[in-house]
Protein backbone atom coordinates (compact mmCIF):
# COMPACT_ATOMS: atom_id res chain seq x y z
CA UNK A 1 0.00 0.00 0.00
CA UNK A 2 1.08 3.41 -1.20
CA UNK A 3 0.56 6.56 0.59
CA UNK A 4 0.87 9.77 -0.23
CA UNK A 5 1.92 12.84 1.87
CA UNK A 6 1.62 16.27 1.57
CA UNK A 7 4.97 18.33 2.32
CA UNK A 8 4.64 22.26 2.83
CA UNK A 9 6.17 25.27 4.65
CA UNK A 10 3.62 26.86 6.96
CA UNK A 11 5.43 29.83 8.91
CA UNK A 12 9.19 29.62 7.94
CA UNK A 13 10.96 26.64 9.07
CA UNK A 14 8.07 25.44 10.44
CA UNK A 15 7.01 22.65 7.80
CA UNK A 16 3.60 20.67 7.47
CA UNK A 17 3.82 17.26 6.96
CA UNK A 18 0.02 15.07 6.19
CA UNK A 19 -1.47 12.02 4.87
CA UNK A 20 -3.82 12.23 2.34
CA UNK A 21 -7.04 11.09 3.79
CA UNK A 22 -8.40 8.08 1.16
CA UNK A 23 -10.79 5.72 0.97
CA UNK A 24 -8.84 2.52 0.33
CA UNK A 25 -7.34 3.16 3.78
CA UNK A 26 -9.79 3.73 5.56
CA UNK A 27 -11.63 0.74 4.02
CA UNK A 28 -8.55 -1.44 5.38
CA UNK A 29 -8.41 -0.25 8.92
CA UNK A 30 -12.22 -0.88 9.09
CA UNK A 31 -11.64 -5.11 7.94
CA UNK A 32 -8.31 -5.02 10.16
CA UNK A 33 -10.74 -4.16 12.72
CA UNK A 34 -13.25 -6.61 11.88
CA UNK A 35 -10.66 -9.12 12.01
CA UNK A 36 -9.53 -8.37 16.22
CA UNK A 37 -10.86 -10.00 18.66
CA UNK A 38 -13.72 -8.73 20.10
CA UNK A 39 -13.93 -10.45 23.88
CA UNK A 40 -10.83 -12.08 25.97
CA UNK A 41 -11.50 -15.45 25.06
CA UNK A 42 -10.78 -14.85 21.63
CA UNK A 43 -8.23 -12.37 22.17
CA UNK A 44 -6.01 -15.83 24.46
CA UNK A 45 -7.30 -17.85 21.40
CA UNK A 46 -5.88 -15.93 19.14
CA UNK A 47 -2.61 -15.59 21.23
CA UNK A 48 -2.39 -19.16 21.46
CA UNK A 49 -3.13 -19.69 17.73
CA UNK A 50 0.39 -17.38 16.90
CA UNK A 51 2.19 -18.92 19.35
CA UNK A 52 1.99 -21.93 17.83
CA UNK A 53 1.74 -20.65 14.04
CA UNK A 54 5.40 -21.61 12.48
CA UNK A 55 4.60 -19.43 10.01
CA UNK A 56 4.73 -16.54 11.68
CA UNK A 57 8.42 -15.60 12.04
CA UNK A 58 7.91 -13.61 15.43
CA UNK A 59 5.38 -14.86 17.84
CA UNK A 60 6.09 -12.47 20.42
CA UNK A 61 5.73 -9.46 18.12
CA UNK A 62 2.35 -10.33 16.26
CA UNK A 63 0.98 -11.16 19.78
CA UNK A 64 2.06 -7.36 21.14
CA UNK A 65 0.53 -6.05 17.87
CA UNK A 66 -2.96 -8.00 18.64
CA UNK A 67 -3.13 -6.92 22.28
CA UNK A 68 -2.68 -3.34 21.12
CA UNK A 69 -5.38 -3.85 18.65
CA UNK A 70 -7.53 -5.40 20.98
CA UNK A 71 -7.05 -2.08 23.50
CA UNK A 72 -7.36 0.15 20.79
CA UNK A 73 -10.84 -1.26 19.17
CA UNK A 74 -12.00 -1.91 23.14
CA UNK A 75 -11.04 2.62 23.23
CA UNK A 76 -12.62 3.35 19.88
CA UNK A 77 -15.99 2.09 21.07
CA UNK A 78 -15.55 3.50 24.03
CA UNK A 79 -14.72 6.79 22.94
CA UNK A 80 -17.90 5.98 20.08
CA UNK A 81 -20.30 5.72 23.19
CA UNK A 82 -19.04 9.38 24.96
CA UNK A 83 -19.85 10.79 21.40
CA UNK A 84 -23.35 9.53 21.03
CA UNK A 85 -24.12 10.52 24.84
CA UNK A 86 -26.48 13.06 26.04
CA UNK A 87 -25.70 16.75 25.77
CA UNK A 88 -25.07 17.88 29.23
CA UNK A 89 -24.96 14.91 30.63
CA UNK A 90 -21.63 13.72 32.84
CA UNK A 91 -20.12 11.08 29.43
CA UNK A 92 -21.11 14.49 27.29
CA UNK A 93 -18.65 16.15 29.28
CA UNK A 94 -16.30 13.19 29.60
CA UNK A 95 -16.59 13.58 26.16
CA UNK A 96 -15.99 17.49 25.90
CA UNK A 97 -12.58 17.03 28.10
CA UNK A 98 -11.53 14.20 25.63
CA UNK A 99 -11.64 16.56 22.93
CA UNK A 100 -9.64 19.38 25.02
CA UNK A 101 -6.97 17.04 25.66
CA UNK A 102 -6.81 15.51 22.27
CA UNK A 103 -6.25 19.12 21.06
CA UNK A 104 -3.07 18.85 22.55
CA UNK A 105 -1.10 16.23 20.72
CA UNK A 106 1.07 17.56 18.50
CA UNK A 107 0.54 16.96 14.61
CA UNK A 108 3.56 15.44 13.89
CA UNK A 109 2.31 12.48 15.96
CA UNK A 110 -0.54 12.70 14.32
CA UNK A 111 0.98 12.09 10.94
CA UNK A 112 3.69 9.16 12.11
CA UNK A 113 1.00 7.70 13.34
CA UNK A 114 -1.03 7.55 9.84
CA UNK A 115 2.14 5.47 8.95
CA UNK A 116 1.18 2.27 9.78
CA UNK A 117 3.45 -1.29 9.18
CA UNK A 118 1.11 -1.96 6.07
CA UNK A 119 2.42 1.03 3.83
CA UNK A 120 5.40 -0.03 1.36
CA UNK A 121 5.28 3.16 -0.36
CA UNK A 122 5.26 6.84 -0.09
CA UNK A 123 4.32 9.07 -2.83
CA UNK A 124 5.78 12.74 -1.74
CA UNK A 125 4.08 15.96 -3.22
CA UNK A 126 5.74 19.33 -2.11
CA UNK A 127 6.16 23.06 -4.08
CA UNK A 128 7.92 22.62 -7.15
CA UNK A 129 10.23 25.55 -5.54
CA UNK A 130 11.60 23.42 -3.08
CA UNK A 131 14.54 20.86 -4.01
CA UNK A 132 13.89 17.38 -3.22
CA UNK A 133 17.01 16.80 -1.36
CA UNK A 134 15.74 19.40 0.79
CA UNK A 135 12.16 17.79 1.01
CA UNK A 136 13.85 14.47 1.68
CA UNK A 137 16.11 15.48 4.31
CA UNK A 138 13.17 17.23 6.24
CA UNK A 139 10.77 13.69 5.83
CA UNK A 140 14.24 11.64 7.65
CA UNK A 141 14.60 14.24 9.98
CA UNK A 142 11.18 14.15 11.32
CA UNK A 143 11.30 10.41 11.06
CA UNK A 144 14.70 10.02 13.04
CA UNK A 145 13.29 13.17 15.60
CA UNK A 146 10.10 10.91 16.17
CA UNK A 147 11.52 7.62 16.77
CA UNK A 148 13.57 9.04 19.82
CA UNK A 149 10.76 10.79 20.84
CA UNK A 150 8.30 8.62 20.97
CA UNK A 151 10.16 5.88 22.89
CA UNK A 152 11.02 7.86 25.19
CA UNK A 153 7.67 8.90 26.32
CA UNK A 154 5.95 5.59 25.36
CA UNK A 155 8.57 4.28 28.49
CA UNK A 156 7.35 6.99 30.18
CA UNK A 157 3.60 6.34 29.67
CA UNK A 158 4.20 2.71 30.42
CA UNK A 159 5.35 3.47 33.85
CA UNK A 160 2.35 5.82 34.71
CA UNK A 161 -0.19 2.93 33.95
CA UNK A 162 0.65 0.92 37.39
CA UNK A 163 0.16 4.27 39.14
CA UNK A 164 -2.95 5.54 37.57
CA UNK A 165 -4.84 1.97 38.15
CA UNK A 166 -4.62 2.85 41.77
CA UNK A 167 -7.29 5.52 40.96
CA UNK A 168 -9.87 2.34 40.28
CA UNK A 169 -10.63 2.70 43.87
CA UNK A 170 -12.54 5.68 43.45
CA UNK A 171 -16.72 5.59 42.46
CA UNK A 172 -15.27 7.65 39.37
CA UNK A 173 -14.35 6.83 35.78
CA UNK A 174 -10.67 6.21 36.27
CA UNK A 175 -9.49 9.15 33.52
CA UNK A 176 -5.94 9.23 34.24
CA UNK A 177 -5.14 5.84 33.69
CA UNK A 178 -7.48 5.98 30.69
CA UNK A 179 -5.40 8.72 29.01
CA UNK A 180 -2.48 7.38 30.22
CA UNK A 181 -3.18 4.24 28.46
CA UNK A 182 -4.36 6.33 25.07
CA UNK A 183 -0.58 7.96 25.09
CA UNK A 184 0.99 4.41 25.59
CA UNK A 185 -0.83 3.45 22.77
CA UNK A 186 -0.56 6.83 20.80
CA UNK A 187 3.30 7.00 21.53
CA UNK A 188 3.68 2.97 19.89
CA UNK A 189 1.51 3.82 16.84
CA UNK A 190 3.83 7.08 16.30
CA UNK A 191 7.02 4.99 17.30
CA UNK A 192 6.32 2.34 14.26
CA UNK A 193 5.11 5.07 11.93
CA UNK A 194 8.46 6.79 12.74
CA UNK A 195 10.56 3.67 12.12
CA UNK A 196 8.45 3.13 8.94
CA UNK A 197 9.20 6.31 7.41
CA UNK A 198 12.75 6.33 8.12
CA UNK A 199 12.82 2.73 6.45
CA UNK A 200 11.27 3.88 3.22
CA UNK A 201 13.29 7.47 2.72
CA UNK A 202 16.52 6.12 3.74
CA UNK A 203 16.17 3.39 1.44
CA UNK A 204 19.45 3.50 -0.16
CA UNK A 205 19.75 0.53 -2.46
CA UNK A 206 17.28 2.95 -5.30
CA UNK A 207 17.63 5.96 -5.96
CA UNK A 208 14.57 8.16 -5.42
CA UNK A 209 11.48 8.05 -8.10
CA UNK A 210 10.36 11.76 -9.25
CA UNK A 211 7.79 13.19 -11.41
CA UNK A 212 6.55 16.20 -12.78
CA UNK A 213 2.90 17.31 -12.33
CA UNK A 214 1.13 19.20 -15.61
CA UNK A 215 -1.78 21.03 -16.23
CA UNK A 216 -3.69 17.37 -16.27
CA UNK A 217 -0.97 14.56 -16.77
CA UNK A 218 1.88 13.40 -14.59
CA UNK A 219 5.19 13.16 -17.09
CA UNK A 220 7.80 10.49 -15.99
CA UNK A 221 11.34 11.76 -15.43
CA UNK A 222 13.62 10.34 -18.40
CA UNK A 223 15.77 8.62 -16.17
CA UNK A 224 13.32 6.23 -14.79
CA UNK A 225 10.59 4.24 -16.05
CA UNK A 226 7.19 3.98 -14.77
CA UNK A 227 7.55 0.46 -13.20
CA UNK A 228 11.02 1.43 -11.05
CA UNK A 229 8.54 4.48 -9.94
CA UNK A 230 5.95 1.98 -9.13
CA UNK A 231 8.54 -0.05 -7.36
CA UNK A 232 10.45 2.49 -5.66
CA UNK A 233 9.93 3.23 -1.65
CA UNK A 234 9.45 6.53 -2.20
CA UNK A 235 8.42 8.89 -5.04
CA UNK A 236 9.32 12.64 -4.99
CA UNK A 237 6.82 15.07 -7.46
CA UNK A 238 7.01 18.40 -7.01
CA UNK A 239 3.62 20.26 -7.50
CA UNK A 240 2.73 23.16 -9.27
CA UNK A 241 -0.55 23.36 -8.22
CA UNK A 242 0.71 23.52 -4.40
CA UNK A 243 3.29 25.74 -5.43
CA UNK A 244 0.23 28.31 -6.63
CA UNK A 245 -1.58 27.94 -3.69
CA UNK A 246 1.32 28.69 -1.11
CA UNK A 247 2.02 31.57 -3.44
CA UNK A 248 -1.14 33.59 -3.29
CA UNK A 249 -2.05 32.57 0.34
CA UNK A 250 1.55 33.06 2.23
CA UNK A 251 2.13 36.35 4.01
CA UNK A 252 5.09 37.35 6.35
CA UNK A 253 3.44 35.54 9.32
CA UNK A 254 2.73 32.37 7.72
CA UNK A 255 -0.05 31.18 5.74
CA UNK A 256 -3.24 32.48 5.87
CA UNK A 257 -6.13 30.29 6.91
CA UNK A 258 -8.17 30.38 3.76
CA UNK A 259 -5.07 29.02 1.67
CA UNK A 260 -4.46 26.29 4.00
CA UNK A 261 -8.30 25.04 3.60
CA UNK A 262 -7.43 25.37 -0.08
CA UNK A 263 -4.68 23.24 0.36
CA UNK A 264 -7.00 20.93 2.58
CA UNK A 265 -9.61 20.46 0.00
CA UNK A 266 -7.54 20.12 -3.16
CA UNK A 267 -5.21 17.15 -1.63
CA UNK A 268 -7.78 15.87 0.80
CA UNK A 269 -5.96 16.66 4.01
CA UNK A 270 -7.77 16.52 7.50
CA UNK A 271 -8.24 20.86 7.91
CA UNK A 272 -8.26 20.25 12.02
CA UNK A 273 -4.53 18.27 11.91
CA UNK A 274 -3.21 20.79 9.52
CA UNK A 275 -4.03 23.97 10.93
CA UNK A 276 -2.39 22.34 14.45
CA UNK A 277 0.93 23.48 12.29
CA UNK A 278 0.69 26.75 12.42
CA UNK A 279 1.18 26.70 16.23
CA UNK A 280 2.90 24.33 16.59
CA UNK A 281 7.47 24.91 17.08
Amino acid sequence: MRARVIVFPVKGRNWCFSRSIEPLVSDSASASASQTPSTLKDLWKKYKSNANDKAIANPLAANAELLIDFVSTKMNRAWIGLEKSPQGSFKNKLHGLGLKLLARVKPSEIFLKSISTEVTGVEVKYPSSLNARLVRRRLRHIAMRGSVIHKKYLYGSVTLLPLTSAFTVLPLPNIPFFWCLFRTYSHWRALKGSEKLLQLVSDSSVTPSSTTDGNENEHIDCQHGSKEIFDSPYVLQPSKALEELLRYGGEREGLKECAILDICKTFDLNTNDVLKYRGST
